[in-house]
């Protein structure tokens, strides 16, 4: 009994290496294949394969329409409500009476608000690249606002125009003190709107990670893959990314509401990562969404509504101006057209009418309505190749798990 028990533990000490090297080679076999796969999707791109980019576009947003219509019909008693209170708000807004003057003011702060919350979701949600709108659309506001401020020496613009407009008073008033604080506090509620958008974008890397932690399913998405890759080799990462990568995972982990503060307070390119970390970890969902909401919609957006108000100041823009004429052999040149474009600016704040000095435009501004005009266009062209591979990936986990059940 004791040699046939000797005899049958002899193989199990032979294949347990064996079954090792098995599994490393699996791995490694599955790794590359992946990767592979991987790089086959992202080849998928307008410029290089047109026809199945936009088939596998037109195929993928079916199936996100098919998906979200299942969702709402299974929500259909908070639709339902929705519906009846949308129509209760048209009967309000159609009806006349006393009450349209606060429906009108409701009416404009709620579209108001809408606007910069939606271009703060763009900003962050991770559709395509990515809309930067704080350099197209809230910075050049907040720099619009300084320099009006400071030329019209208040900033109690009249409405209307404003803020589709900014027009200096009509009337006599008295030169108010300009100072930052009064600047901060008329793009306060923009900024802030802006902010709160870019906090609501983070939530889906959370819900994403939170989801495939609870059902133990492979993670659909890329970024999840390479975080998960990068707890496996947290041991032996070198680069710097990775090593900051892993700083941010290990603050959010450890200190917990005040490390997600602490990332989402500052320009943090990495915060996705926060995001992804928070909900592999299961940490509870206000205590992500607000921390976050408080570090991006108050903490950050002072921080950057206090760096793009000083940098357009009028002694600092003036200074700036000068500066460019210093430049040897092309200075005068280039310091023409950005004194007309200013003088272009401050003569439209004081002319509701639109003519005369302000007629003409510079081509300061014409260039950067085309650069705004491709970045949107790039930005829309990334969502096409986005969802095209999408579809593409649905096709290889399709492929994998028909292999599985062979």
């Amino acid at each position: 009994m004791a040699a046939n028990g000797a005899e049958c533990e002899q193989p199990q000490k032979r294949l347990g290496p064996k079954d090792k090297q098995n599994g490393s080679s699996t791995d490694s076999s599955l790794r590359e294949r992946k990767q592979l796969d991987r790089e086959e999707r992202l080849s998928l791109v307008l410029w290089k394969r047109p026809f199945t980019t936009l088939q596998y576009f037109c195929i993928e947003t079916l199936i996100t329409l098919k998906e979200w219509t299942w969702k709402l019909w299974q929500r259909r008693g908070v639709v339902f409500l929705t519906v009846v209170l949308f129509s209760l708000f048209s009967m309000a807004y159609s009806i006349e009476g006393a009450h349209q003057e606060y429906v009108q003011y409701l009416e404009k702060k709620f579209l108001w608000c809408a606007y910069w919350v939606g271009l703060g979701i763009l900003s962050s949600v991770g559709l395509g690249t990515g809309l930067h709108t704080f350099l197209l659309y809230l910075g050049p506001h907040i720099a619009s606002v300084t320099l009006a401020a400071y030329e019209c020496g208040s900033v109690n613009f009249p409405e209307p125009p404003y803020p589709a407009q900014i027009v200096c008073p009509e009337e006599e008033v008295l030169q108010e003190s300009i100072s930052l604080w009064t600047i901060m506090s008329k793009v306060r509620l923009e900024a802030c709107m802006w902010g709160a958008g870019t906090a609501i974008g983070e939530l889906p890397p959370y819900f994403m990670a939170r989801a495939a932690r609870m059902s133990g399913a492979d993670p659909d998405d890329e970024d999840y893959e390479e975080f998960e890759e990068m707890l496996e080799q947290a041991q032996s990462a070198q680069d710097f990314a990775t090593r900051a990568k892993l700083a941010v995972q290990n603050m959010v982990q450890r200190v917990g509401f005040f490390g997600i503060l602490a990332c989402a307070s500052i320009p943090n390119p990495l915060f996705d990562l926060a995001g992804i970390t928070c909900g592999h970890f299961l940490i509870p969902f206000w205590t992500f969404f607000g921390a976050t909401l408080i570090g991006k919609a108050i903490i950050k957006m002072h921080i950057q509504k206090l760096f793009v108000i000083i940098t357009f100041s009028k002694h600092i823009v003036e200074q700036m101006v000068s500066l460019i004429g210093i430049i040897p052999g092309i200075g005068a040149s280039l310091q023409k057209p950005f004194r007309e474009y200013l003088e272009a600016q401050r003569a439209k704040l004081h002319n509701p009418a639109g003519d005369g000095a302000a007629a003409g435009e510079s081509w300061l501004s014409w260039v950067f309505e085309k650069v705004v005009l491709v970045m949107v266009c790039y930005f829309i062209l990334s969502i096409i190749n986005s969802m095209a591979q999408s579809y593409a990936k649905r096709l290889q986990q399709k492929k994998y798990s028909e292999e599985k059940t062979k």
